[in-house]
């Protein structure tokens, strides 16, 4: 087959690049299979009048105006890489012409389980304040070093959001015996009992709970929905692990319970990333900080490689994707989460 009649692929990964989602092995396989016509987000409007017509899949997450979309009359796909859905291309028009729009973030949801379950048992049992101390030749030996510490193991739990995230974390609680109650408005009763969950109220996950893990998107209803009213609700010295993004937190009220003695508190997200050098969580006791890197592995990139790579085989076969997440039109508009910035 020639190079002009493989199908051509407009990539604009930003913030990724194709050398981070893809192995060396998958990058060559990708570029004996497609055209690549490399470009920013920016630069895809500006495209020869011809790229745009032949295009077949986009690899990225580039603003799409509604006559740029008029000309792509070969569009099968948007591969979205940065994987948070923006509002940044008309939605009903590519679901309306049956272009998929498909995200990769199923990549993340075991590795910031990981670390969401760390943060738990660091918030638990005090390992880093413990390995801090003993550097300073601070140290408590024994029982006089676990005044505060408790076992996740047997503890009730509770989980806001039951996406990818949420089940990855739900199936890694397993083995510690939880008692697991989920909030999700967007989902029925059934699914989550069929996860072996509860159902359970917003009130009742924040007031029945020893450990509450945030995972749920940012969406146009629930922007900053747990703050000072939802903390005052936690058991004392209960535990907040948000691992989603920070938009569904009114963060100053969280700082607040915190520094109150409410509550303790993990967080992989910030209102602002890079967060300012003073700003006062930095030395927040009782806070857990880590910077955005909870799915930030390498591993977890070259997936995305794996499921662009089979999804489009699937495309080009007549068949829908099924490695990636595709949108849906009844959620797309909602969804608020920030991208992010950098990998």
């Amino acid at each position: 087959m020639s190079n002009n009649a493989l199908p051509l692929v407009i990539s604009a990964p930003e913030p990724r690049t194709l050398e981070l989602i893809f192995t060396p092995p998958q990058l060559a396989l990708f570029r004996k299979r497609y055209r690549i016509v490399e470009t920013t987000p920016e630069g895809v409007a500006g495209l020869p009048a011809h790229v745009l017509a032949e295009a077949r899949y986009i690899v990225g997450q580039p603003p799409i105006a509604p006559e740029t979309l008029e000309k792509m009359k070969a569009l099968r796909c948007v591969f979205n890489v940065e994987t948070n859905l923006v509002n940044n291309m008309p939605y009903d028009t590519l679901f309306a012409r049956g272009i998929h729009v498909v995200t990769t973030g199923l990549v993340f949801a075991e590795p910031v389980a990981e670390l969401g379950l760390a943060m738990a048992l660091n918030l638990a049992r005090g390992i880093v304040d413990a390995d801090l101390a003993f550097r300073q030749g601070k140290e408590l030996w024994g029982g006089d070093g676990n005044a505060t510490a408790r076992l996740l193991s047997g503890a009730e739990v509770g989980i806001i959001g039951f996406g990818d995230l949420g089940r990855a974390l739900n199936r890694l609680l397993t083995g510690f015996r939880t008692l697991i109650r989920v909030f999700d408005p967007w989902l029925p009763p059934s699914i989550l009992i069929d996860n072996g969950v509860e159902p359970a109220s917003l009130d009742k996950v924040l007031s029945e709970s020893d450990y509450v893990f945030v995972v749920a998107s940012v969406t146009s209803e629930n922007q900053g929905f747990l703050g000072t009213e939802a903390f005052a609700k936690m058991r004392k010295g209960a535990a907040f692990i948000l691992l989603s993004r920070a938009g569904v937190v009114d963060f100053p009220a969280l700082m607040e319970a915190v520094r109150s003695g409410q509550i303790v508190a993990a967080s992989d997200v910030f209102p602002e990333e890079p967060l300012a050098r003073d700003h006062p969580v930095r030395t927040l006791p009782g806070f857990l900080r880590s910077a955005h890197r909870a799915g930030a592995l390498d591993v977890a990139f070259k997936r995305m490689g794996d499921m662009v790579l089979e999804d489009m085989d699937l495309i080009d076969r007549g068949l829908p994707p099924l490695r990636s997440k595709r949108a849906e039109r009844e959620t797309v508009s909602r969804m608020r989460s920030k991208p992010v910035d950098k990998n």
